[in-house]
């Protein structure tokens, strides 16, 4: 017997309790009803409001929904199931006996990989997102796992390592939190599809999954919602570090800078919301177009500046004759002066200088202040500030350190010192200008790999001699099809659709004039289709339309316009115009019908149907009976 199933019969692995618990067994069964499952959140406040809170952001395209029925028809039983075990988990989980896990720190991460997910999924659409939300929620579900079977072992474990890998938990715990993990997604209802690719989203190299496959792609998607999660809970002054690659994780899948920013800022104010809904820590985020701007904006390949824009602030007379000298005399800089804090800043605002030197003892405002002031705004976190006082006390040492200063020196010092202290400040400044040259390039490779992979997905789901969406697309299509269907009881049908004879076209004309004939007939199609159809070339001759929220019986109307609309199509080749008919076979989705691909061999089966009785007519599929229209 494995670890993992001697936790299961002993009950250690985190579960869900009371509603949530109820909620998962009700859902296993077969007669299940929604009238029943709506019952059971209703006695729930809490789960209702959640339920109807990720209903409603899921909720795009029409009025808000306010009942748990409409909620638990939107979202569907699967997701429902889903979300009240993860927000039973958070619930139960807030706090435990392992001293060394940040509790409330794993469950911000969490929220943030599951908002995050969601967000993701919108713009990838190879998963619901509202079931990426609930995977992103406990992707990581095995680390409180170990806190909570483990909590002296793991406590130890987290102040002895200072790194945590798969192996080393193996070896001092005898278990990883990846084989956790895919325990409770089990227990969860998450399915495999989905589960697999988060056991391998901390190290996406190693999946192993075709590039390209749907498990590859959500498991680099998932990693990216974890590198999002990483910078967004990193300290303020390491956030920088992680926007390089989050900017081209996110050319991968299509978004240049400013779109990633937009999607990054939206995932923030949405993890705000949830953490107040759930009770869980978050935190205030600068938008993220700040932090993929430099502190002074610069053109890609524009060269880095020669000259310095030094300022100094000083009313001590001195003072001011000393930095006139020292200052003045450096070559390779231009020097402005003020006498105050309040013309100094006018300066600031003005110049924007790279190295500011102020006296701490200004009349009126101080120096102190002068230089909150200053990093106060966006342009002035990157200044070099070098102060001038004594720090003869520690309190002015904190004064120093909640300025920000980058340097400190004694007034009397000045013509000795800050020759010095000005070369330090002067190569600052060259970095930072190599910096900001590197971070424009690297925005604009951004936007240019954005573009490039927008290409190529365009380009690996569009069929180039008709411009429709090619087999692969349209099996993605109907699979999200399915999804609403079984979430929210629309009826999905198929017409499968075959040019009658098109190889004698072939034969006799050629190959140009049977790709005339496709393109002509693929125009037919696109033009009769609804907006919400999608229309596919799955290959040959074939073709697929995928008709959501449509029944049989409009169907078939539809059907029979577009094979009249076919028949009196006329293609012209030189000085000859050729016609053409197509068979239709049409399959809605049923009771019993097991998955996509029993709807695909339906619709098959009419259409075999449909040339054998022949061609040129539409046959349909009905409780698994074909049937002739007339």
């Amino acid at each position: 017997m494995t670890a993992i199933e001697q936790l299961r019969i002993n009950g250690g692995l985190p579960s869900p309790k009371g509603v949530a618990l109820a909620i998962m067994q009700i859902s296993r069964r077969e007669d299940a009803t929604l009238e029943e499952i709506s019952r059971l959140v209703q006695t729930d406040p809490v789960t209702a409001s959640r339920l109807l809170h990720m209903a409603n952001a899921a909720n795009v395209a029409g009025r808000p929904i306010a009942s748990v029925p409409d909620a638990i028809v939107r979202l569907g039983l699967t997701v429902v199931r889903q979300l009240a075990m993860g927000f039973s988990l958070v619930d139960q989980y807030r706090n435990g006996a392992c001293a060394a896990f940040d509790y409330s720190r794993f469950w911000s991460r969490s929220l943030l990989m599951a908002v995050a997910m969601q967000e993701l999924g919108k713009c990838v659409r190879i998963a619901p997102p509202d079931e990426l939300f609930a995977c992103g929620l406990l992707a990581q579900i095995g680390y409180l796992a170990l806190a909570t079977l483990y909590p002296e072992e793991y406590a130890r474990f987290l102040r002895e390592s200072t790194e945590q890998t798969v192996e080393q938990e193996r070896q001092h715990l005898h278990i990883d939190h990846n084989e956790l993990t895919s325990a409770i997604l089990q227990e969860c209802g998450i399915p495999n599809a989905l589960a697999e690719p988060v056991l391998f989203h901390e190290a996406p190299e190693t999946s192993g999954f075709a590039e390209g496959s749907r498990p590859h792609q959500l498991t680099h998607l998932f990693h990216q919602a974890k590198r999002l999660a990483d910078m967004s809970l990193a300290p303020a002054d390491e956030r920088h570090a992680h926007v390089a690659e989050l900017m081209l994780l996110g050319g991968k899948i299509g978004l240049d800078a400013d779109e990633l920013s937009v999607l990054i800022d939206n995932v923030h104010a949405r993890w705000r919301n949830w953490s107040e809904l759930l009770n869980v820590p978050d935190s205030d985020e600068l938008p993220f177009a700040e932090l993929i701007s430099a502190p002074r904006e610069v053109l890609a390949g524009k060269s880095i500046p020669t000259m310095t824009n030094v300022l100094w602030v000083s009313g001590a007379r001195d003072v001011r004759m000393a930095l006139e000298k020292v200052v003045g005399e450096m070559t390779g800089q231009v020097v402005h002066s003020a006498e105050d804090a309040e013309e100094g800043l006018a300066l600031a605002v003005q110049l924007v200088p790279q190295i500011v030197i102020v006296d701490a003892r200004l009349p009126g405002m101080d120096g102190w202040a002068f230089c909150h002031a200053l990093r106060a705004t966006s342009w002035g976190q990157s200044i070099y500030l070098i102060m001038l006082a004594n720090m003869d006390s520690p309190g002015e040492i904190n004064q120093a350190a909640e300025a920000r200063i980058n340097d400190c020196l004694s007034p009397a010092e000045v013509a000795r010192l800050l020759p010095l202290r000005m070369s330090a400040a002067r190569q600052y400044v060259k970095l930072l200008g190599h910096w900001e040259q590197d971070r424009a390039q690297l925005k604009q490779f951004s936007a240019e790999l954005a573009l490039s992979n927008r290409k190529l997905q365009r380009y690996a789901l569009i069929d180039q001699l008709t411009g429709l969406q090619n087999r692969r697309a349209g099996m993605e299509a109907l699979t999200q099809a399915w999804s609403a269907c079984e979430r929210s009881g629309e009826p999905v049908t198929m017409m499968m659709i075959d040019i009658d004879k098109f190889k004698e076209v072939n034969d006799t004309h050629g190959h140009a004039v049977g790709d005339k004939v496709l393109g002509a007939v693929a125009e037919v199609m696109r033009n009769s289709a609804r907006k919400e159809d999608t229309v596919c070339r799955m290959g040959g001759e074939e073709f697929l339309v995928i008709c959501r929220n449509a029944n049989l019986k409009s169907s078939l109307i539809a059907a029979e316009r577009l094979r009249k609309a076919v028949a009196e199509l006329k293609v012209r080749f030189e000085a000859e115009w050729l016609s053409v008919t197509v068979s239709i076979g049409i399959a809605c989705k049923e009771p019993g019908m097991a998955d996509p691909g029993t709807l695909v061999n339906a619709a098959d089966k009419a259409l075999y149907a449909a040339k054998a009785k022949g061609r040129n007519r539409i046959c349909h599929f009905r409780s698994g009976k074909v049937h002739l229209d007339e």
